[in-house]
């Protein structure tokens, strides 16, 4: 031990191989500076949640001529009831150039021109959550996380694409296709050797290198379209490599234990987007990511509900009503009691400074498309306390109003240093807190 009139802000341990600095102690004088140290803020976070086929517009929407926090809760959505304070519905919200009546997600969160390209039927852009994961994905194992839902073989009213999000280039994001996928993306352990995963990442970079060199060879002597084709291709070249550097420095960083057991491999509909609610609060508590997106279930949301009317055929319900109105109602107040039980798990969930999730999260919840192929006042529900936004309010906005002044306001107001997005024209101030 050292004599207490020694101590000194640069004390150290010796001994006869190694030197080891001693923490800052109270005897060192360090009691002030310790006591002043203040925990780190919550981290900010950013959820998409899309669904297709719309909503039935009479019983989903609160009356426009109600704006502000005295509406009533329509029918559709009055399994919220306990939230009425915490959400917003913003209406009259659109992507004016989407014209695609059954493509609930694909320019959802774009707010791209299809058509914009010369020479091309179909394009996209970079969505909202995307720019989002640029800021944000540097601190997390996964700049972002895209979740599906498990039938595959059934777009259920979302339109193309492969997930919710899509990339700087406009090119699909890949996601995990139902909650077991989810869950071993973020939580199964790698049983594959440090030493062997780090060969094969320098096998892949070696690949990248040698693909690179061949294609730099024959850029020279193309033409303009070629030429414009193969920067696309080093663009997709450099996500790889992007990816790789994240998957390196993440090598020797053993993934979180799971704050919950092995969803079933058998679930679906209801089951499924309640376990992949789970899910999401699951990997904001563990910080596996702080960028979320969430394609739903419509038509194995309607099976596991006893309902055998066709997804699509509930969507145009205007037609017959009946059996199909009835089907959509029910597929609406299921879809938001759904939500309801999220919100309460986010506000139940504790941070590390006492606040909840609940406080740090920024929420989106609609779909594309209004009902059947109408795509005016698209369905949107606003919440969590992450974005800054006014809460508890029925926003009408002007007609029209771009649906990228939602995700705007809502990047702005998570500390993104986004300018616009898509076919912005500025953010809401009725939005705004």
């Amino acid at each position: 031990m050292f004599p207490a009139n020694n101590l000194n802000r640069r004390q150290v341990l010796r001994s006869a191989t190694a030197v080891i600095a001693l923490p800052l102690l109270e005897s060192f004088g360090f009691r002030r500076f310790a006591r002043a140290a203040a925990p780190a803020a919550p981290p900010k976070r950013l959820v998409f949640l899309g669904f297709g086929w719309g909503v039935t517009e009479e019983s989903w929407y609160p009356d426009k001529s109600t704006p502000g926090a005295d509406f009533v809760l329509p029918a559709g959505l009055r399994p919220l009831e306990r939230h009425k304070a915490d959400f917003s519905i913003v209406q009259g919200l659109r992507n004016k150039f989407s014209v695609e009546g059954h493509a609930g997600s694909t320019w959802w969160l774009t707010g791209a021109n299809p058509y914009a390209q010369a020479g091309q039927s179909y394009c996209n852009t970079i969505s909202a959550d995307q720019v989002a994961a640029e800021e944000f994905g540097r601190y997390t194992r996964f700049a972002s996380l895209q979740f599906n839902h498990s039938e595959t073989g059934d777009r259920s009213g979302h339109g193309p694409g492969l997930s919710l999000a899509w990339d700087a280039s406009g090119k699909p994001v890949g996601g995990e296709n139902g909650p077991l996928a989810a869950y071993h993306r973020m939580f199964s352990k790698d049983s594959v050797p440090l030493e062997q995963r780090q060969q094969l990442i320098a096998q892949k970079r070696s690949v990248l290198d040698t693909v690179l060199e061949n294609a730099r060879s024959l850029k020279r002597g193309l033409g303009q379209n070629d030429n414009e084709k193969l920067e696309e291709y080093f663009d997709s070249i450099r996500n790889i490599e992007t990816r790789l550097s994240k998957d390196e420095k993440w090598l020797d960083r053993p993934r979180p234990d799971a704050p919950l057991g092995e969803p079933n491999s058998t679930l679906s509909g209801r089951d499924e987007i309640k376990v992949m609610y789970d899910l999401i609060v699951a990997a904001f508590q563990t910080d596996s990511t702080r960028v979320i997106t969430y394609r739903q279930p419509v038509a194995t949301l309607l099976k596991s509900l006893g309902n055998s009317t066709a997804p699509h055929d509930m969507s145009h319900y205007h037609s017959t009503r009946g059996e199909k109105l009835v089907c959509s109602q029910l597929r609406d107040q299921t879809q938001s009691a759904l939500l309801a039980g999220l919100i309460d798990q986010l506000k139940a969930t504790q941070e590390t400074d006492g606040s909840s999730l609940f406080d740090h999260i920024a929420l989106a919840y609609g779909s594309n498309i209004r009902t059947g192929h109408d795509l005016t006042n698209c369905p949107t529900i606003i919440t969590g306390g992450g974005a800054g936004v006014k809460l508890g309010e029925n926003i009408v906005v002007a007609k029209d109003t771009p649906l990228c002044n939602a995700w705007l306001t809502m990047l702005q107001g998570i500390g993104v240093p986004a300018e616009h997005h898509g076919d912005s024209t500025g953010v809401i101030p009725e939005l705004q807190g």
